[in-house]
């Protein structure tokens, strides 16, 4: 099928605009007509033309969150969809975002639902938003699952950023430190020592050490860059592979601290998507399929893959998702509360908040423990190396004592 843009005119006068693909520019006058559109022109839609809705754009997530806020509140406000649309739309601080945001309301104002317009946008809207949007039409509740929606994507928000803090947070302190290390051993060091060497003085075991680490830095220092490059490229290559993938994501759910920071994380993430999805009135086997595609880590989407089995069978959700090595028990006891009492969606929602304060709870200690650590670290460095030059100072004054 190809896509078409094209222009038409509705009952009531108004020019409408328009996407939408077919087999051909005859059969899309044909579906339009039948939707009591009047067609004026119909032309094949380029993937780069401009007024391809900006498809080739995408809003990113910070940029969606922001978003959806304000679009909530138009709604809350008694905006209807279309006025919603046209304020947003002059309101974004992108011009790729506003044509974005027009063409959903062109996609809205040619008959199609809200959700369907927004599904034309794949790299804007996700799944879940899309999911969440039509169980709101379908329910006649649009703005409350809307402010639902805006809540949900600053929970995500939050938790994303906790979880970044806790892994680059102890990564950049060691970047520094061996960027210093790495600035006194290639420059600083050499300087000083030639002093005594040129003094014909029998440097200390020590100092020669640091000479010799230091001459490796120096003439190795490119060689190694090169290593590391080709380090990188290979190990994003393998990660794009399942088998290579799944393997190191076994093993960080197994390592001791990271892999609890981890396993939180995702199941924050999934409890808080279901919640979401199972209280707007989405079936619970799409809200797992939404679920399984938010996971970071693939032994936990194959437990919910497989539960998305068991559940369609007649298995209760709480026993399809048990797992030795799956997600926390907190979760499976709550599950399986919510199932007894009829309350999933609260008890899923009280999941997510507790595995969320795990998460930050966790995340604030291990940045307390690896501050002082990494200090520790640095300074030992450092010491070692001012010894290595103090040495041969204090065999000079004890040879002229």
């Amino acid at each position: 099928m190809k896509s078409f843009r094209y222009q038409a005119i509705d009952a009531t006068g108004a020019r409408v605009e328009g996407s939408q693909e077919a087999d051909s520019a005859a059969q899309l006058r044909t579906s339009l007509r039948d939707k009591g559109l009047l067609p004026v022109s119909v032309d094949e839609a380029s993937a780069h033309a401009p007024g391809a809705g900006g498809r080739r754009s995408r809003i990113p997530p910070r940029a969606l969150f922001l978003l959806t806020q304000q679009w909530a509140s138009l709604l809350r406000a008694g905006l209807n969809v279309d006025a919603s649309l046209v304020t947003l739309a002059g309101q974004v601080d992108k011009p790729a975002h506003g044509l974005i945001i027009n063409a959903v309301r062109n996609e809205v104002r040619a008959g199609h639902s809200l959700a369907s317009a927004l599904a034309m946008h794949p790299r804007s809207f996700p799944p879940l938003y899309i999911a969440l949007i039509k169980a709101g039409e379908t329910a006649g509740e649009l703005s409350e699952v809307m402010s639902r929606l805006a809540d949900y994507l600053a929970e995500s928000q939050s938790l994303r950023s906790k979880t970044l803090e806790a892994m680059i947070y102890p990564l950049v302190m060691l970047v520094v430190a061996l960027a210093v290390v790495g600035v006194l051993l290639a420059y600083v060091v050499p300087q000083v020592v030639t002093v005594f060497e040129n003094q014909r003085q029998t440097l200390p075991l020590l100092t020669r050490a640091l000479l010799a680490v230091s001459g490796a830095v120096r003439e190795g220092g490119g060689y190694a860059l090169g290593v590391a490059l080709l380090g990188g490229l290979w190990w994003r290559n393998a990660m794009q592979k399942y088998g290579f993938r799944r393997a190191v994501d076994v093993r960080l759910l197994r390592f001791p601290v990271v892999g609890k920071l981890l396993r939180s994380a995702d199941t924050a993430r999934f409890a808080s998507t279901l919640a979401i999805l199972v209280r707007s009135g989405v079936p619970l086997l799409l809200a797992l399929e939404a679920g399984k595609g938010l996971l970071e880590r693939l032994p936990l989407k194959e437990i919910v893959a497989h539960a998305l089995q068991e559940v369609n069978a007649g298995k209760s959700l709480s026993r399809s998702l048990k797992h030795k090595d799956g997600f926390p028990p907190l979760l499976i006891n709550l599950i399986a509360s919510g199932e007894q009492s009829g309350q999933l969606a609260e008890m899923l929602a009280q999941a997510a908040r507790l595995e969320q304060l795990s998460l930050e709870h966790d995340v604030a200690i291990l940045i307390r423990l690896l501050e002082p650590l990494m200090i520790l670290v640095m300074g030992g460095m450092v010491l070692m190396i001012v010894l290595a030059i103090l040495q041969p100072i204090f065999n000079i004054n004890q040879v002229l004592m």
